[in-house]
């Protein structure tokens, strides 16, 4: 995972905070490309890179995910959104640690209203690593806080998101590691400000069958991330899934009301803007 992405994870709360990372520059603005637009799609750093905002206005895309909170105004002053933003927990230390529940609250209470002040609809939460915790009392902690989290998403008109995350290449020991617990944790909090990050370079390491699962679970699913498989590179001949069936699954499950959320791409480009060009032209279906 590239080190933007880990350090904003680890440390969601800090982030939130920290100095702006996004650079700035005006660069000479491209002529926006012709869009399909039926697929919403966003970017993280890792795939951006150092393009500056207008840059990654004109490639058609609708704002930046996992941007810390310093970093907002930047994005809406150039007309872009923040598609996902700190919620609480991290990838090694998350919302199945009970002894931390008031800490995770506390994480919500001040990043929810922040998301809301600026417009922004989804704060992503983590589940953490099992380290001794069983699937089942992990679940009981998540849900618990949960509960509580999502009263206050619910007051201000957004969305928790919790990862998928896969614990076979990546991340050894996350829990919320298989859409069906993830789905389970979404039923026991039984509210529509609860749903899953759904993650496809992850699902399809763990699980595969990816276009069943989002059509089975798609309730439960309020964000997607993209990335080739394997090796989380390029959305190109090189990988195994097929990008164009996934997005046109999501695109028919957003015409029928059933998703309203964004398709972000988090993989490790190949070949700079070119990578990124392509992925966005191969999503626009």
């Amino acid at each position: 995972m590239h080190t933007n992405r880990r350090s904003f994870i680890r440390a969601v709360a800090a982030v939130a905070a920290a100095p702006g990372i996004l650079p700035l520059a005006a660069h000479a603005q491209a002529e926006e490309p012709k869009l399909k637009g039926r697929i919403r799609q966003s970017t993280t750093r890792m795939s951006a890179g150092k393009l500056s905002l207008p840059e990654i206005k004109a490639l058609g895309l609708h704002g930046l995910d996992l941007v810390g909170r310093n970093d907002w105004q930047a994005l809406k002053d150039n007309g872009l959104a923040a598609t996902m933003v700190p919620g609480a927990g991290s990838i090694k230390d998350g919302l199945n640690n009970v002894a931390k529940r008031d800490e995770w609250l506390k994480q919500f209470r001040e990043n929810i209203p922040a998301a809301a002040a600026f417009g922004w609809k989804r704060v992503i939460a983590m589940a953490g690593d099992r380290k001794g915790i069983s699937d089942d009392d992990g679940m009981a902690a998540c849900v618990s806080i949960l509960k509580e989290a999502v009263k206050i998403a619910d007051d201000h008109d957004v969305t928790i998101c919790m990862e998928l995350l896969n614990s076979k290449v990546d991340h050894p020991g996350y829990m919320c590691d298989h859409t069906a617990w993830g789905v389970e944790v979404c039923k026991r909090v039984e509210s529509p400000r609860m749903k899953l990050l759904y993650d496809i370079y992850h699902m399809q390491i763990m699980e595969g069958d990816i276009i069943r699962t989002i059509r089975d679970n798609i309730a439960y699913i309020g964000h997607f991330h993209t990335a080739g498989n394997p090796g989380r590179k390029d959305l190109d001949e090189d990988q195994e899934l097929y990008y164009p069936a996934i997005m046109r699954t999501i695109a028919q499950l957003q015409e029928e009301g059933k998703f309203d959320g964004y398709v972000a791409h988090e993989f490790s480009p190949k070949r700079g803007i070119e990578s990124l060009r392509k992925a966005i032209q191969l999503c626009d279906v």
